[in-house]
């Protein structure tokens, strides 16, 4: 149980510096191969879910159904294992890398730095699936 709590509070801490590190982060969540949220920065507000709508459950199934179909479309397409997913809209980017078993998800201001949300993103992936063990 203590390990558990540790993993959960070394998960958050992560998406708070994550945040803090990116300017134009609105958000960050880490998303479970199943849909399941994770953790969530701003954390979520079960009276208002609209605060951070990236909290929701809906949006961490859909986070997972897009990537597993972006996995299973470069699969069909033999052009290797999944990097990055980004999606680009009007008013800001999502941009999602694989951590292990499960994916980190962040959206970020049309006007960020993108390289830069790119290098930290990929980064933070990274140390979240140590974090999960794998």
């Amino acid at each position: 149980m203590r390990k558990q709590q540790y993993r959960s509070d070394a998960l958050e801490e992560k998406l708070r510096t994550l945040n803090a590190i990116i300017e134009g982060v609105k958000a960050a969540v880490i998303v479970n191969k199943d849909g399941l949220l994770v953790a969530a920065h701003p954390p979520g507000n079960e009276e208002n879910p609209y605060e951070n709508p990236t909290s929701s459950p809906q949006v961490a199934a859909m986070a997972a159904t897009l990537i597993s179909l972006a996995e299973k479309t470069l699969d069909r397409l033999a052009q290797g294992d999944l990097e990055r997913l980004m999606m680009e809209g009007e008013d800001g980017v999502m941009v999602v890398y694989p951590a292990g078993r499960a994916s980190l998800a962040v959206l970020v201001d049309k006007n960020a730095r993108m390289a830069y949300v790119l290098y930290a993103t990929r980064r933070a992936a990274a140390e979240v699936a140590q974090i999960l063990g794998g």
